[in-house]
């Protein structure tokens, strides 16, 4: 059900890490580069630490997408808690689709700390992709206006 020229505006909410992804965050802003205002960032020490609790929490709270934003693999300022999290989001992608809310609102990305086009472009793409995938199926259920 794609809502396209309906004037949706998705919520979404990024978890970053406050490492790699929170410095990709202030170079984008640093140089100038636009990004998606919807976009809500939630600062983690790691993007390990990111639980599927907190996945299903920001859906709940009103998000309609959610992206996981960690260091590249193999440079996870923590070891591996990049790779913790890209097991967790997957998992989480399954449980989505087992409970009707779609795993395709669910993704992650990997930026070292200068990329802040790379992140800014994530944002982007999050932000398209939940325009046209519509309002979160918790809406209705919550009686929010979709």
């Amino acid at each position: 059900m794609a809502n396209t020229g309906n004037g949706f505006e998705p919520e979404i909410t990024a978890f970053i890490c406050i490492y790699c992804a929170d410095m990709a965050a202030d170079i984008a802003g640093a140089l100038h580069i636009q990004y998606p205002a919807n976009v809500k960032l939630v600062k983690m020490p790691c993007t390990g630490k990111t639980d599927a609790q907190y996945i299903l929490d920001a859906f709940e709270h009103g998000a309609d997408g959610v992206y996981v934003v960690g260091c590249p693999i193999g440079n996870c300022h923590h070891v591996r808690g990049n790779e913790r999290a890209r097991m967790r989001v997957k998992k989480t992608k399954k449980l989505l689709d087992e409970i009707g809310l779609g795993g395709e609102r669910l993704a992650m990305y990997f930026v070292s700390g200068g990329m802040g086009e790379t992140f800014a472009h994530a944002a982007e793409e999050m932000t398209e992709r939940i325009r046209a995938l519509g309002p979160s199926p918790l809406r209705e259920l919550q009686g929010e206006p979709s």
